[in-house]
């Protein structure tokens, strides 16, 4: 069956411009032409409905267009939707987060121009994460305490690169040894869908208590060595 793209874009419940948006990134294969006519297969159809579905588990485009060409299974929906659509955060505007932090706004954008206060939300405003609160409140706990403030900025400024390092080779190693190795045991596709999932939080709740585990060893064993040195 073929049809044309009023037909096509009927069938599928989206608008003729967003059939043509499709094509121009690549997305929708070209029609078949017949003079000036245009016409759309069925597998045109199928490949609407899967970005139909993909959309609505709020992935971006450039996601979708991995799902689409077979970089990623099928089975690593429920893993991409944990990483790259997880259910949206109480977020606060830079003035909120302000007004419940009792940190000033000005202060809050040298945070974010160092890195280590990112908005969960771009747009006309910026939105950031609420759980920030607790983060700040752990800072002026040690202005309060006597730490410059801006030696620690500066100080979190470079852990927060060494931190992106480490975690984009922690993604790699994920990817390559768990990821892969789970896609290749011949599961079902909703098997392996759990069993990524349920191995990827799991790999996040560990990493978590090994970083910050590793964190207040390294930093205790550090004030011993201070005491022995200065004393």
């Amino acid at each position: 069956m073929e049809y044309r793209i009023e037909q096509l874009a009927q069938s599928a419940g989206v608008a003729v411009d967003t059939i043509r948006f499709y094509q121009g990134k690549g997305l929708l294969t070209a029609p078949r032409r017949q003079g000036r006519v245009t016409w759309y297969g069925e597998a045109h159809l199928d490949r609407l409905q899967r970005i139909k579905q993909l959309q609505q588990r709020g992935f971006t485009l450039t996601v979708i267009r991995r799902f689409l060409e077979g970089e990623l299974e099928p089975s690593d929906e429920a893993l991409v939707a944990a990483v790259t659509a997880p259910a949206a955060p109480e977020t606060l505007s830079l003035d909120e987060l302000s007004a419940r932090s009792g940190v000033a706004a000005p202060l809050l954008k040298g945070l974010e121009q160092a890195g280590l206060l990112l908005p969960a939300a771009d747009g006309d405003e910026p939105r950031y994460p609420a759980a920030d609160l607790a983060v700040l409140a752990a800072g002026l706990k040690l202005v309060e305490a006597g730490v410059p403030l801006g030696a620690l900025m500066e100080l979190g400024a470079r852990h927060a690169a060494a931190v992106e390092t480490t975690a984009r080779e922690a993604v790699e190693l994920f990817d390559r040894h768990v990821r892969e190795r789970i896609q290749a045991e011949g599961r079902s596709p909703e098997a392996a869908e759990r069993k990524l999932l349920a191995t990827f939080n799991d790999l996040l709740d560990a990493s978590g208590t090994l970083v910050r585990k590793h964190f207040e060893r390294t930093l205790l064993r550090a004030a011993r060595e201070h005491i022995e040195r200065t004393h």
